[in-house]
């Protein structure tokens, strides 16, 4: 019996912690289907379920328009920081240089600044540039992402030197080696931080909430806010758009969820 529990409790544990994350997702879409009447209450199903939170939602807001924001401003900047992190990464795993270990470890004490601490400087800088308000200002600021770099090299410092050796002997040039061996070789490498990186990018809120100023450049995440006013709050059409921003995200976790977890082991076990 004792051995029976021990090996019953891991797997209620996982139940608990699965049920906490799911429920609030599940709370978010059931209430979005209750009426005024009901909707802070505490039933778990609609009694009379209806769709005009969504259409309030959609008339209060161009969704579309800002979930289009979104998705160009979650992959221009994730895709810019796959650039700087594949070119970062097999730079630093193929160049040995003095004081290359103290460029390491300084690049990973910059992890630790919180964003906050350069907003200002990133604000000013893309009011000099003139292109604040606009969906540039919400990618250029971010296009470097130490985790990205420290992830991306910790995936490239565990290939083979032999491979490039032998394609150095045979004359190819640098980006030719980065392109035809290594790149192919850490495909699911990249594919996986580039899930992470989307991700990241989509749920990010403060800095959007600075630069962006109208609804057209405006991201999903910030369009949320427009249901709260100074003596009211739409509740309703709240959880109707909430639910509608996280179906982008969540299909991606779904189809892509073995490259997420892989891609954080990795980054923990190295």
């Amino acid at each position: 019996m004792t051995k029976k529990l021990s090996r019953l409790a891991p797997h209620l544990v996982l139940i608990v912690l699965a049920f906490s994350a799911v429920f609030p997702l599940y709370w978010m879409f059931i209430s979005s289907l209750k009426g005024s009447t009901e909707i802070l209450g505490f039933d778990l199903i609609a009694a009379q379920p209806t769709l005009k939170n969504y259409i309030d939602a959609f008339t209060t807001v161009p969704l579309f328009k800002m979930l289009f924001n979104s998705v160009i401003v979650s992959l221009g900047t994730a895709l810019v920081q796959l650039i700087v992190a594949v070119l970062f990464a097999y730079a630093f795993m193929r160049w040995n240089f003095k004081g290359k270990n103290l460029v390491y470890g300084i690049l990973s004490i910059t992890w630790l600044i919180p964003i906050q601490a350069i907003m200002i400087p990133n604000y000013v800088e893309v009011i000099n540039m003139g292109i604040n308000n606009t969906l540039l200002a919400m990618i250029i600021p971010h296009c470097c992402s130490v985790f990205a770099n420290i992830s991306m090299y910790q995936n490239f410092n565990s290939m083979p030197r032999a491979l490039i050796e032998a394609a150095r002997m045979d004359g190819s040039s640098e980006l030719q080696i980065l392109k035809d061996i290594v790149m192919p070789n850490m495909k699911s490498s990249i594919a996986s931080l580039g899930i992470v990186l989307v991700i990241t990018a989509w749920n990010d809120y403060l800095w959007p909430t600075l630069v962006a100023r109208t609804e057209d450049v405006k991201p999903i995440q910030i369009g949320l806010k427009s249901f709260s006013g100074s003596d009211t709050y739409m509740w309703g059409a709240s959880m109707a758009a909430a639910t509608i921003s996280t179906i982008p995200i969540l299909v991606v976790y779904i189809f892509m969820n073995r490259r997420i977890i892989s891609s954080f082991m990795k980054g923990g076990i190295k």
